[in-house]
């Protein structure tokens, strides 16, 4: 994934080269965050801990009732986690800039008795898990996000912008154990009991927009007070999603070309997403994905 975003954003570089103004203007303020040149990119890497909350609608095959199975609760997958974050910005024209950015949240539990049974439905497949059933889970969700700054207010320690992009989520599910294929026959749901052993949903989102602002302040030398809030909200037939991105922070100038950064960052994802098998109205597989982190975050950058 991280080879498309490179592929997609060089060549988001070169058309911007060809926008940009050959003979650039000197920024006033050489602490300024687009510094003493034109064009510039910033390499950020960093990490935090995120706190999860997910689930999935399935089916009790049972009683022919859905109920929601939480994959922190119920399957055992870890509800805090630490994770990395990348980050690139290209600044260009003084007050122009792209940026990517990309976290994921990759986790795996082993169940050794599913106390419920349920079925459920990943890429138009059914799959049925019996009680006692020893299951492997994996739950993947990488968000990647592209889009363009314009610093609309400016000054000679601070500067104000706003930020308009896309976000694409990419959500992979997976059950590895005791799991029996279902088909669909004389309008029901009739399961075999030879295990598959495996079964796996791999979703990608369509890009989505994103709005936000963003700013900086330098009160001391080498010292700057910085901050962005973006904010999503879409609601289709089968999809209901919001993303809230805020953070706030301190960034310290440690050489030239170094810097590191100390911010406090509320971020949350919450996704819904209905599927249908074609016997019916029957949902047996609704996620509702949670994904929030409010605290610390760390991270390291390199200008060039």
């Amino acid at each position: 994934m991280l080879k498309k975003l490179g592929i997609l954003f060089t060549c988001l570089l070169a058309a911007c080269q060809t926008f940009a103004a050959d003979n650039g203007q000197i920024l006033q303020d050489s602490a300024s965050t687009i510094s003493d040149v034109d064009n510039q990119i910033v390499l950020r890497i960093g990490g935090f801990y995120s706190n999860s909350n997910s689930s999935m609608d399935v089916t009790n095959p049972i009683l022919g009732q859905d109920f929601k199975i939480d994959f922190e609760k119920d399957l055992k997958l870890e509800e805090s986690q630490f994770l990395p974050f990348f980050e690139m910005f290209y600044h260009f024209n003084e007050r122009h800039s792209l940026y990517i950015d990309w976290k994921q949240l990759h986790r795996t539990a082993e169940v050794m008795g599913i106390t419920t049974p349920f079925q459920v439905n990943l890429e138009d497949n059914i799959y049925d898990i019996k009680a006692g059933a020893k299951l492997k889970t994996t739950l993947n969700m990488d968000i990647a996000r592209l889009g363009y700054g314009y610093n609309f207010y400016q000054g000679n320690s601070y500067n104000l912008g706003l930020s308009v992009g896309l976000h694409t989520m990419f959500i992979k599910t997976g059950f590895e154990g005791d799991i029996g294929a279902c088909i669909e026959q004389d309008l029901a749901i009739k399961c075999d009991s030879q295990p598959l052993n495996r079964a796996i949903d791999e979703s990608v989102t369509a890009p989505l927009p994103d709005i936000g602002l963003y700013g900086d302040y330098e009160f001391s030398p080498g010292f700057r007070f910085t901050a962005h809030a973006q904010y999503f909200y879409i609601k289709l037939d089968d999809l209901k999603g919001s993303l809230v991105d805020i953070r706030a922070g301190v960034e310290a100038e440690i050489t030239e070309n170094w810097h590191m950064t100390a911010a406090f960052n509320y971020y949350e994802v919450d996704v819904d997403y209905s599927q249908k098998t074609s016997v019916g109205d029957i949902h047996v597989a609704d996620y509702n994905l949670y994904y929030s982190f409010i605290g610390p975050m760390l991270s390291v950058s390199y200008r060039f």
